[in-house]
């Protein structure tokens, strides 16, 4: 019988010392955060940190026996919540990191401040700007956009305290998945920055909308385990647990947001009524990405343009854009030039596909799409781009009136899906294409079998 079992991690030698040292003897502050940033065991002796990695423990998801320790050395390096905690316990100390605040490498510093300046622009190359960055994109456009839009300014934020909390952020996402990484929560955090200039949104936002926005653009995916919510639930993880297997992933995203935003304390100087207003206004926006409530939202912006009803002046209409807008920043990939929607497109599939050589390496029911035998990247694109994302782009367009971005963005899912039409193996292409080789002549049946095979595959 298949069982996820706890993993128990022993501390180096050299963290023991260090916790001689008191270096950390402040952890019981961060018994106060929410969700499942910390917990106080049954003794009152704080529990370890509950983070995705430490309770992954691929090699025990079978019934055959390990023996020997399993923290090595590699593994301890992907406990990346338990260095959260260790940098916030530091921070909680008023210790400076010992990293420089110098955002660019002085070698690149010309052409990723060139970069900064066309942040703008729909056809930004995410992967280039990581580069010249040396891999901190996330931190250094953070930085930017809020001096850009006024932020730092308006609330009063201190600069080293939101590089701080941007630092967080940033370490708390897997370099090692192909996808879901910070460069990812980049590339989600430019378009977001694209949207929120759009005329017909613009005018009618104010800082803290904008605020919002941002920074829920770049934490949607902190903390993402590189495997989606149907594995968790079947693997009786403890997030599926504690989450009641509702929108696990999101929960987790937005917990440890909140979380990370009061251990920088960027916050704690606003009236604790704002603070808790714009903890719970992230949690509407990151949960709103959960993609398993795509027809949720869509049915009901169709409703709004329909009735011509959307009144901007109100704060929950301008929310309820918002969340439109991160859903189509979150997955705005293929609506990006040829070039980088390909790149996005493989590392998306390499992640799906290394989940599912996990499900079978270890006998569990392999998920949709997940299956690199018999899933191409092609058809799952082309299923992705006409379930997902064609319907919800073509209602963002008319909300904007046919913007110039809405078009361009158009323009390029139409190229991008006639590309990846090209590429479908001979067979698929014979019989049609589309999601799984389907042929266009589907029943509605057929059809909607399809879209549900495909948003239970990109399920987060």
């Amino acid at each position: 019988m298949i069982r996820m079992v706890k993993l128990v991690w022993k501390s180096k030698s050299e963290l023991q010392a260090t916790r001689q040292r008191g270096i950390l003897e402040n952890e019981d502050a961060l018994h106060s955060f929410p969700g499942d940033v910390r917990l106080r065991g049954q003794t009152g002796v704080p529990a370890e940190r509950r983070g995705s990695y430490p309770f992954i423990d691929f090699r025990l998801l079978n019934n055959t026996t390990h023996s020997g320790e399993i923290g090595t050395k590699k593994k301890v390096k992907r406990l990346l919540s338990f260095q959260r905690y260790f940098h916030a316990s530091r921070l909680l100390r008023g210790i400076i990191p010992q990293a420089p605040l110098h955002l660019l490498d002085e070698d690149y510093l010309g052409q990723a401040r060139h970069m900064l300046s066309k942040v703008g622009m729909w056809d930004f190359d995410i992967f280039l700007f990581d580069r010249l960055t040396n891999g901190n994109s996330l931190v250094t456009l953070l930085c930017h956009l809020f001096n850009t839009h006024g932020l730092i300014h308006h609330f009063k934020l201190d600069m080293v305290t939101l590089h701080r909390f941007l630092v967080m952020v940033q370490e708390d996402y897997h370099s090692q998945n192909p996808y879901h990484n910070a460069v990812h929560a980049a590339d989600v955090t430019q378009a977001m920055h694209c949207y929120l200039k759009e005329p017909k949104l613009a005018s009618f936002l104010t800082p803290l909308d904008i605020m919002l926005g941002l920074l829920a653009a770049a934490a949607h995916d902190v903390d993402h385990p590189g495997v989606n919510q149907p594995f968790l639930i079947k693997t009786n993880h403890h997030l599926a647990n504690l989450y009641q297997n509702m929108s696990v992933l999101e929960n987790h995203h937005w917990r440890s947001t909140i979380g990370m935003l009061r251990e920088s304390r960027l916050l704690a100087h606003l009236p604790k009524e704002m603070t808790q207003d714009i903890e719970q206004q992230l949690g509407s926006l990151i949960l709103a990405t959960d993609i398993n409530r795509q027809n949720e939202f869509l049915t009901r912006l169709k409703a709004h343009l329909q009735n011509k009803d959307l009144r901007l002046e109100d704060v929950h209409d301008r929310h309820f854009l918002l969340q439109i807008a991160l859903k189509c920043a979150d997955i705005c990939n293929p609506c990006r030039i040829w070039e980088m929607s390909k790149q996005w497109s493989e590392r998306v599939c390499e992640e799906f596909y290394r989940q599912g050589d996990l499900e079978q390496k270890f006998e569990l029911e392999i998920s949709p799409l997940c299956n690199q035998q018999k899933d191409s990247i092609p058809s799952i694109q082309i299923g992705f781009m006409t379930y997902i994302v064609e319907p919800l782009f073509q209602e963002w367009a008319r909300f904007t009136g046919n913007s110039a971005l809405s078009e361009n963005m158009l323009s390029h899912l139409a190229h991008n899906k006639a590309q990846w039409k090209s590429l479908l193996p001979k067979q698929h292409r014979s019989s049609g294409g589309g999601c799984a080789g389907g042929s266009p002549d589907h029943t509605d049946h057929g059809t909607e079998n399809e879209e549900q095979t495909v948003t239970e595959g990109i399920a987060p």
